[in-house]
């Protein structure tokens, strides 16, 4: 199984940074747009959803670099990788969003 580098350029990579990049810029405010049920908090910080992105875009970039090759590589197919990167870059969004639902309902 070949292990991609730190940080490498790859399919599963690109799919992460994306996924994290979008997912980070709402993850916060997910918690209180649903529990208010106001889709205008979705927006209601602007610098922590920019905070958000700029934290998970690097390490849904490298999540996905790390995971995508591998998950492709035992699957033997191109989607698979990206489907890896696509869960990489879950990953900062769901701790994102487990904290602002625990900063919401505190």
């Amino acid at each position: 199984m070949r292990k991609p580098a730190f940080g490498e350029s790859n399919l599963g990579a690109l799919a992460g940074a994306v996924v994290g990049a979008i997912g980070g810029l709402f993850a916060i405010g997910i918690a209180p747009a649903i529990i208010e049920h106001k889709l205008a908090l979705l927006f209601a910080t602007p610098m922590l959803g920019v905070l958000c992105w700029l934290i998970s875009l690097p390490i849904g970039w490298v999540l996905g670099g790390q995971i995508g090759p591998r998950v492709g590589e035992l699957f033997q197919s191109e989607r698979a990788e990206i489907i890896g990167g696509v869960l990489g870059g879950l990953a900062p969004i769901l701790l994102i969003a487990a904290c602002g639902w625990y900063m919401t309902t505190r």
